[in-house]
């Protein structure tokens, strides 16, 4: 190499050396000055609630005599722990007993930084097996912790010094890779980087590649997720005997095998972990057979994972069940008391989750220069104040809905003060509500310190429940409390799923159920009209009670019910399949010519949201919603020279 060579490399390395530096001295410093660190100091408080007093408290550095390789340790560990890659747990109770071995190693091999150091994995097993490390994988045995210490840190940091483009390395750096979307959860939780060590090397570049075009689609955290089904995928085969090239392989009876493991391995987790680890893997597959990667599965998805493999995330019972609305008495209690929260900058975002129902995460991620709009209302012959935002879960670029002229004004002052308070350095992305300083500097408001932050006022006030305990807040109630308000007003349901931002009729049907109060009185009002008259004799004591038709019997058998663009006659014990899509492609869907006008309006409204995605940029919501267009116009056109459109019509009336 070149002296010109040798100090351009010098130089890069030094800048290197210079960002840990300067990533060491956030929080005062703490970092950089201290080789004791302690797990009860301040600075851990957001970052941990590991305080067990049976497992150790601190983690020393100070027998690292090499300057720069201690300084590399910390930064790989400071990191990991900021970012979510190790828990304090991991840390402090695992990695005392590995840290002193490093040392040791470090020093006899005089190592003076892991910049460019390859060692192998047989070299570090030599040396740990002289010091009385028991390295033959037994159950229980420490080597593990030394393994992956040893292993992360010199990939870490050999990653870190690495100058090849960011999609090319082993973990992916958010701040390095232009495009990267960030919802406003993870700008919130902090979450950086995405990690393929762990990857089996035989398949590291087709998963990359995968990643590399699902980054520019979704948000950074649903690919970390989807990251780690698909390492638990191939994880399982190869600890079950599967070598390199099983997959190109794969057969049915190879996927009758992992949804066992997936089964036995989930057995006391939530439905919807067994769910993802199959419906990911799926997806997975099917892109990279559509796309002709080269290590692709020979046999088509659908002869590999049938749709009724993926195991429903919840019945839709039991959705219903675990929907939480928050007591009349308790809102109204909070609504009066939410003015003396501790931390005023939560009151506005109390505000408008109230006003929307929106997630929180939707109210948090509101940008300063377009989350309030005015538009001409004939009827009222004015301006009224709509509030705008990107609804990141459901892919909706820009949703609208009207607020009252009293939030309008909130968020007209909401909006002075952030133009006022912000720069490029602090306020980047233009949030509305915004981190202007500390190591959360651009970065929303979080979701999670709100909820604390109204639980400490209900405890403050003594808010109980009709149980008498303190009422548990939890911030995406007050969207289901929402839903209700709008349904028990009368709305209908096509309403409030725009409103809400729902994709699916079926996603308000969660939200959307009345009181029993509400239920009963609306149903007291039905019964007045005599509506409905029986002339048959019941033998069935559960249909029966003295004389008088039970209202709950007959409603939850009822086979036909009203939904957008027509009717569906879905029978109410059969699993609904398309609650995560449209109605239209349903065989249990009926619409006729009286739903004309439903279908020229959504087409304007879908058309407009096009025109929304082409003006932002968002080129992956004009393919989606561009389909659906298709398909309403599709639809719309049988209609017109049919008169009626119905997969099963005749299949129906042969019954």
């Amino acid at each position: 190499m070149s002296n010109l060579c040798v100090l351009a490399a010098s130089a890069v390395e030094d800048d290197k050396y210079a960002g840990i530096i300067a990533y060491l001295s956030e929080d005062d410093g703490y970092w950089l000055e201290n080789d004791i660190w302690d797990v009860r100091d301040n600075v851990f408080k957001e970052l941990t609630t590991y305080v067990s007093r049976s497992y150790p408290q601190t983690i020393v550095f100070s027998g690292i005599k090499e300057t720069a390789l201690k300084n590399e340790v910390k930064y790989y560990l400071a990191y990991a722990l900021k970012n979510k890659l190790l828990s304090a747990a991991t840390i402090f109770k695992n990695y005392n007993l590995p840290l002193r071995a490093l040392q040791a190693f470090t020093e006899k091999c005089k190592i003076k930084s892991f910049n460019g150091i390859k060692i192998s994995k047989s070299r570090i097993e030599l040396f740990l097996k002289a010091n009385g490390v028991n390295t033959g994988g037994v159950s229980g045995d420490t080597y593990i912790y030394y393994r992956n210490l040893w292993n992360g840190l010199i990939s870490f940091i050999t990653e870190y010094y690495d100058e090849r483009e960011e999609t090319e390395k082993d973990i992916w750096n958010a701040d390095n890779i232009p495009g990267a979307k960030f919802s406003a959860a993870d700008k919130s939780k902090g979450i950086r980087c995405i990690n393929f060590i762990e990857i089996p090397g035989h398949y590291k570049e087709t998963i990359k590649r995968f990643i590399r075009i699902l980054i520019t689609k979704r948000s950074w955290s649903y690919c970390n997720e989807i990251l780690n089904y698909i390492r638990y995928f191939f994880k399982s085969f190869y600890e079950q005997g599967y070598t390199d090239g099983f997959f190109e392989r794969l057969n049915r009876m190879d996927i009758e095998k992992y949804l066992i493991w997936v089964s036995d391995y989930h057995k006391d987790h939530n439905a919807t972990y067994r769910s993802k680890a199959v419906s990911f893997i799926r997806y997975f597959i099917d892109y990279i057979q559509l796309g002709e990667y080269p290590q692709a599965p020979a046999t088509d998805v659908n002869r590999l994972i049938f749709e009724d493999d993926i195991p429903h995330r919840e019945r839709v019972a039991d959705t219903f069940e675990k929907v939480k609305f928050i007591p009349a008495p308790v809102i109204d209690q909070i609504d009066a008391a939410v003015y003396k929260i501790e931390k005023k900058e939560f009151i506005p975002i109390y505000i408008l989750l109230r006003e929307s129902g929106w997630r929180g995460t939707d109210i948090v991620n509101l940008r300063y220069d377009n989350c309030l709009d005015y538009q001409w209302n004939k009827k009222e012959n004015r301006y009224v104040g709509y509030l705008c935002g990107e609804i990141t879960k459901t892919d909706i670029p820009l949703l609208k809905i009207p607020v009252r002229d009293e939030v309008a004004e909130v968020l007209k002052r909401l909006i002075e003060i952030a133009v006022d308070m912000s720069t490029e350095e602090n306020n980047p992305d233009k949030y509305l509500f915004n981190v202007y300083e500390g190591k959360k500097q651009g970065s929303p408001l979080s979701i999670a310190n709100f909820s604390k932050a109204i639980n400490g006022l209900i405890k403050a006030k003594d808010i109980k429940g009709a149980d008498g305990e303190l009422h548990h807040f939890r911030t995406h109630s007050l969207r289901h409390t929402r839903a209700q308000e709008y349904t028990e007003q009368g709305m209908p349901l096509a309403m409030i799923m725009q409103l809400l931002g729902h994709c699916s009729l079926q996603m308000s049907l969660h939200y959307a159920k009345v009181s029993k109060n509400a239920l009963y009185e609306k149903w007291k009002e039905t019964e007045k009209l005599e509506l409905f008259h029986i002339n048959y004799a019941f033998d069935d004591k559960d249909n029966v009670d003295g004389g008088i038709v039970k209202y709950e019997n007959i409603r939850k058998n009822l086979d036909v019910v009203s939904v957008p663009f027509g009717t569906c006659f879905k029978p109410s014990k059969v699993f609904c399949k398309q609650q995560m899509k449209h109605c239209l492609e349903c065989s249990s869907f009926c619409s006729t010519k009286e739903n004309i006008p439903e279908y020229e309006n959504e087409i304007l409204r879908v058309t407009e949201l096009i025109k929304t995605s082409a003006s932002v940029g968002r080129h992956e919501w004009i393919e989606k919603n561009q389909e659906y267009l298709d398909l309403l116009e599709d639809v719309l056109r049988r209609i017109r020279s049919e008169g009626i459109v119905h997969k099963n019509g005749n299949l129906r009336e042969e019954r």
